[in-house]
Order: structure tokens, then sequence, then C-alpha cells
């Protein structure tokens, strides 16, 4: 069976609202935040100390945006999946892969900075750098949208939904929702009302509590 270990609204919520869309058999393993202080033993299975890893036989799977396309192609009969060919193939590989490195990256600085480091090491001036050029990289998204489609490719929903929509889940629950521009919040909340992105809600039992948690290296 697919395994799957993951911290509450971490990046790993990527391969688990791609789990639950595709309707798949998994074992969960979640794990405190960030899982390389709290449970030092997962070491002995992702010498990265990070989240997301899927297990799948030999398998052994670490980035987030990958794992949906990987989920698609060999469990999901390309299900949220794009083949060469596809007029919308380029696009969907573009997002897929936006939504982490131009998206979450900034973000996770932000956070960083803004609320997981202890006090006396958090740096407002460097949080708020990276909050200002992670809401200038929305415009390629609210740009998109505003032509008045529900997903990001006009061929529906797929994983570059997935990608990118977790991207602006975490701007919401890091405080930034009111920052958002108009399209790329009206996009959030329908992916919010999704079923498999309930279901990938439920599955992890609790939203991530920020006020709890301080970032160790």
């Amino acid at each position: 069976m697919l395994q799957l270990w993951h911290s509450n609204d971490a990046r790993s919520f990527r391969a688990l609202w791609s789990l639950e869309e595709l309707g798949l058999k998994y074992e969960l393993h979640v794990l405190p935040f960030p899982p390389r202080v709290h449970r030092k033993e997962y070491l002995g299975e992702n010498l990265l100390g990070t989240v997301p890893l899927l297990v799948d036989g030999e398998t052994r799977m670490t980035e987030s945006s990958a794992i949906p396309h990987y989920l698609s192609t060999v469990h999901g009969d390309g299900r949220l999946a794009l083949e060469p060919g596809h007029r919308d193939y380029g696009a969907y590989l573009n997002w897929l892969h936006h939504g982490e490195a131009t998206l979450t990256f900034p973000q996770t600085i932000y956070l960083r900075y803004a609320m997981l480091e202890p006090k006396e090491r958090r740096q407002p001036v460097v949080a708020e750098d990276y909050k200002t050029w992670f809401l200038a990289r929305l415009r390629l998204t609210e740009h998109t949208l505003s032509d008045g489609r529900d997903y990001l490719l006009q061929s529906g929903f797929s994983n570059a939904d997935i990608s990118v929509g977790y991207a602006l889940m975490l701007a919401v629950i890091i405080g930034l929702r009111h920052d958002l521009p108009e399209h790329c919040l009206a996009y959030h909340d329908r992916l919010c009302a999704r079923q498999g992105y309930l279901q990938a809600k439920a599955a992890q039992g609790a939203d991530l509590e920020l006020s709890g948690f301080q970032e160790q290296s």
C-alpha cells in the first residue's frame, strides 16, 4: 500500500490532497512539525527529515509537486495529469513547478522569520521583503484567472491546481488572506470547496496551529 508521511498543512498536503482526489488507498503517518526535531527517528526513513515522504514499494519520493504527477500517471490512469501532445501540456508542467519553486519558496522564508523562529531570532524586515516578493509572484496566477476560468488550465482541474492551490492555502494560513488579489482569492475558495480537498483536511485530523511551533535547526 502507498504510504505517506505528512505534517498537518505542510507541503505534504499536496500529496495528501492528490491521494484523496484520485481515490487511492494509502496509509498516512502524521508527524509533528518539524519532524526532524520532534521525531528524530524519522531520519531513518528520510535523511532530509522533511515531509512529504511517499513510499511506493521501492520508490521513495520527497518532492511535493512531483508526487501528485507520479500518483496520477502510475496509479491514477492519468487522471489530473496531462500527456505530451496535449495543447496544455507545457502550461501544465509550468504550473506544476511554479506552485513550489516560484510561490512557496518566498512564503517559507516569510513564515520562518515572521512566525517560527524564537522571537530574538526573528527578522521582520526580511519577512516583509519575502511577503512582498510572494505577492508580486501572484501576478501570473491572477492574470491567468482573470478571464473567468475556474482552474488554471482550460482543460479543467489538474495537479497544477493542487500545486498552486497549496501555495494559496498556505498564504491564508499565515495570515495573508486579505492580501491576496481578487481572482486568486476566489480561486482559493473554489478549491477549498472540492470534495478531495475536504477529505484531505479530514484525513489529517487537525489544522496547523502556528502559535505552537518554533523552528529549530
